[in-house]
């Protein structure tokens, strides 16, 4: 008698950079710093360059931006304006106010 095996696949895990907290990489929202140098939102997670995963919470966006951990992840400068059209990106997907 023979068994089958069924795989499973292993759903990838992310951490925020804000909490620390560990979530199903679908399930955070990845910024990017493209080799040029371009900071932007990487919906479809997989873009070429640095990347940083940040939940849906706004604290955690708020704590990102305030502390400067985002630049510092994505190893860039992220000027206030950046910041506003990130967030203004950001709350579009997430369907924040």
């Amino acid at each position: 008698m023979t068994q089958k095996m069924t795989s499973r696949r292993k759903i990838p895990q992310r951490t925020c950079v804000a909490c620390r907290e560990v979530h199903n990489k679908g399930e955070l929202v990845r910024i990017v710093r493209q080799p040029d140098g371009k900071v932007c939102v990487d919906t479809a997670g997989k873009m070429n360059g640095r990347g940083a995963y940040i939940c849906a919470k706004p604290e955690c966006w708020q704590q990102c931006f305030s502390s400067g951990r985002l630049g510092f992840v994505l190893k860039a400068n992220i000027v206030p304006e950046e910041r506003l059209r990130l967030l203004a990106e950001v709350n579009s997907l997430i369907g924040g106010g």
